[in-house]
């Protein structure tokens, strides 16, 4: 359980961040150099780079080096994880507005209790 809460909180943290969910779009379509990727951003190389390790850290994006350059492609299996997270508690968030719904439907086909004439 602790080890599905330390993928969730940096899976969290990751993407809680828009430049790094701008990062995440930019490597949907494939693999992209670090310092080409970097160029599509207005901050600089090193800020780029900073949230790219978080990005790592999080477990999102695998870098693989090939000479002196350095390619990053997204990897979304944590995604998998954060989003099964999200779909718990949308099903228990739904079921409790169900039973709600349901209550209060109850209460108006009742017929309500004549009180002492």
């Amino acid at each position: 359980m602790a080890e599905r809460s330390d993928v969730l909180d940096l899976t969290y943290a990751a993407l809680a961040h828009p430049t790094r969910r701008a990062i995440l779009e930019q490597l949907r379509d494939g693999q992209v150099r670090v310092t080409d990727l970097a160029q599509r951003f207005p901050a600089a190389l090193a800020t780029v780079s900073k949230h790219i390790q978080v990005l790592e850290k999080a477990g999102l994006v695998r870098r693989e080096i090939q000479g002196r350059d350095h390619y990053l492609r997204a990897d979304p299996s944590h995604l998998t994880e954060a989003e099964q997270w999200i779909a718990d508690y949308t099903g228990f968030w739904q079921r409790g507005t169900d039973a709600l719904a349901r209550h209060l439907e109850r209460g108006r086909t009742t017929p309500t209790a004549q009180g002492p004439t």
